[in-house]
């Protein structure tokens, strides 16, 4: 008689984690969070927010993503996407491991009132080598957010709960690094209808005062066509 066969020890588990890509603008900069390894490998070194999946606590790898910028981080995220998943025997010296990455965008008053003392906001303009496959994962995220910005409201997930248009258009032209016309961006928006004026309520400013904004919609929209920019 056939012993019956161990699926675990005849197909080894390998190491199951999500890393996470944190972006806001400090400053008018795109910016990245990063965080001090704990333990071994590369203890002390800074790199993404990341942990390992939680079976019998993560109902999906989105939640397990949550989890770590919460704990890791202490934010919690405005938007949150996955990016996609990179595996092998060499990119972790603890084993074959596979990574599922994600990005998230969080307004900087978020960052600035929840980040943990001990993350780092670091430009991605001055982001050096990182651990494990962590810098290739940070190129795709921003690839990624450049090329939605051009025709989504990905960008408006950087604001506050409330905007003026002025803001909008700031918030797009960082991230996507050019300039928009002021003219053609207004009825770009309008035309899209994915923000909508609070009744009554408005910024003061050093002229009229402006009309404020937010989101129909926590959802991404996407644009009929992108942005033209020069």
């Amino acid at each position: 008689m056939n012993k019956a066969s161990d699926p675990e020890r005849e197909y080894p588990r390998p190491i199951v984690t999500v890393d996470v890509v944190l972006m806001t603008l400090l400053d008018d900069v795109l910016c990245v969070a990063l965080t001090s390894r704990r333990s071994e490998p590369w203890k002390g070194h800074l790199a993404l927010p990341g942990g390992y999946v939680h079976v019998n606590e993560d109902l999906s790898l989105d939640d397990a993503a949550r989890r770590v910028l919460e704990d890791k981080a202490g934010v919690r995220i405005a938007y949150l996407e996955q990016l996609y998943t990179l595996s092998g025997p060499s990119r972790d010296p603890r084993g074959w491991s596979v990574s599922v990455s994600y990005c998230a965008l969080v307004p900087a008053e978020e960052i600035r009132a929840s980040l943990k003392a001990d993350v780092s906001m670091v430009p991605v303009s001055k982001l050096s080598a990182l651990p494990f496959d962590h810098r290739r994962i940070v190129d795709v995220a921003v690839t990624r957010v450049q090329n939605k910005a051009s025709y989504s409201s990905l960008p408006a997930f950087l604001l506050p709960e409330t905007f003026t248009l002025a803001e909008l258009q700031h918030v797009y032209e960082r991230v996507l690094d050019a300039r928009l016309d002021r003219v053609s961006f207004r009825r770009k928006i309008e035309d899209q209808g994915f923000v909508e004026p609070v009744k009554g309520e408005f910024r003061k400013g050093a002229q009229r005062p402006a009309q404020l904004y937010r989101l129909r919609k926590h959802v991404l929209s996407s644009f009929d066509r992108a942005f033209a920019t020069g």
